[in-house]
Formats: C-alpha cells, sequence, structure tokens
C-alpha cells in the first residue's frame, strides 16, 4: 500500500478546467462590477436630463463632484436625446422586464424570501444572471407559481401587474416595438428605472 501512495503523481499545476471553476464566480463579480459602473455613468446622464444639479447627482451617486462635473460634460457634448419617460405604462420589452424584476422583488419580500422567485430575483440583482428570453421565462414560471401558491398572502395589486405585464410580453401593444428607443435610454437604463418605479407603485409611493 505504500509503495501504491509513492506511485502516485502529485499533480504540480491545476489543470485548466480546474481553474475555470475555480474563477468562474471571481468573474461573475467582476463582470458584474464593470456593468454597475457603465449603469451608474449611464444613470448620470439620465439624471442631468432631468436638470438636476452636478452637487444634487454627486451626493445621490456618492461620487466627486469633479467626477460627477466630467460625465456631465460628456453627457452634454453628445447627440442630443429625447427626455427618458417615467411613466410606468410602458411596453418595450426592456421596460416589461423591469417592471417583471421590481415585482418579483416585491413578492420575495412580502413572503420573507421564501419566494419561488427569491433565488433568480437575487442573481439578477447582483448581475450575476442578466435579462435574456431563457431568464425571463424562468423568472415568469416562479413568479407565476408563486402568486398562485401564495395569493392569500399577497394583495390584488401583485397579480393585477403581472397579468399587465405577462400580456404585453406575449403579445406586445401595437408600435410597442420600437417605443424603447423613441421613450430614451438604454435597455439597462430602462430595466432599472422600471424596476423602481414599478416598486414605488406596488408600495404606495408612487
Amino acid at each position: 500500500m505504500a509503495g501504491g501512495e509513492q506511485g502516485r503523481r502529485v499533480p504540480e499545476t491545476l489543470t485548466e478546467e480546474q481553474a475555470e471553476r475555480m474563477l468562474a464566480g471571481m468573474n461573475e463579480v467582476i463582470r458584474a462590477g464593470e456593468e454597475m459602473r457603465r449603469l451608474r455613468t449611464e444613470m448620470i446622464k439620465v439624471f442631468a436630463g432631468f436638470g438636476w444639479t452636478q452637487d444634487r447627482i454627486a451626493r445621490l451617486t456618492e461620487m466627486s463632484q469633479p467626477a460627477v462635473s466630467k460625465q456631465v460634460a460628456k453627457y452634454k457634448s453628445d447627440e442630443p436625446r429625447a427626455p427618458i419617460g417615467v411613466r410606468l405604462e410602458q411596453y418595450d420589452v426592456p421596460w416589461l422586464e423591469g417592471r417583471l424584476w421590481g415585482l418579483a422583488e416585491e413578492v420575495s419580500e412580502a413572503l420573507d424570501g421564501a419566494a419561488h422567485c427569491t433565488r433568480t430575483v437575487d442573481a439578477l440583482t447582483r448581475g450575476t444572471k442578466h435579462f435574456t428570453p431563457r431568464t425571463v421565462d424562468e423568472l415568469r414560471r416562479r413568479l407565476e407559481e408563486d402568486l398562485r401558491l401564495h395569493r392569500a398572502r399577497l394583495s390584488a395589486a401583485h397579480q393585477a401587474a403581472y397579468d399587465e405585464i405577462g400580456r404585453a410580453l406575449d403579445v406586445p401593444p401595437k408600435g410597442a416595438a420600437g417605443a424603447g428607443a423613441d421613450a430614451g435610454g438604454s435597455p439597462s437604463v430602462r430595466r432599472t428605472l422600471a424596476h423602481r418605479i414599478q416598486r414605488d407603485r406596488l408600495s404606495g409611493d408612487a
């Protein structure tokens, strides 16, 4: 037996597969951080478009005033864009995905994190999952299950919001395909805004 153990070769390096598995989680976190920085830059453009002062934007973003000033100056040098719409009833796909995300987050919190949609919501929030047709379908299926199983614990507003979002995703209203570009903002910005506005609507703050 001793001879058998002595005969085993101890690997002197990791295999490529081992390194890939080890780094996968780290790479996801790094990518998520880079995406959040890009999103924050885009949101500064949105806030500047609202006419907010640089001091106000710096306070909200927890950035230095010179850093915000640099971003605002870059924004002003870009081609003029239409002001971004912030009403809830918009029907382009990124906006609807953001509303779905916000609704699922509200449901998850209402069910104390025990909702079927919680894991997907958390992954989207951390940036370790991205909005793809497959991810959106997964979120919808889990959210539908939560709404069905916990009807007594959830409000009629949760179901009504899902019905509206689901119908629009399945059969987009006429003219919705190009609505996102007309309303302004990248898909990630539109999802983020819709997520916040949907949550505020459900909580009665909007």
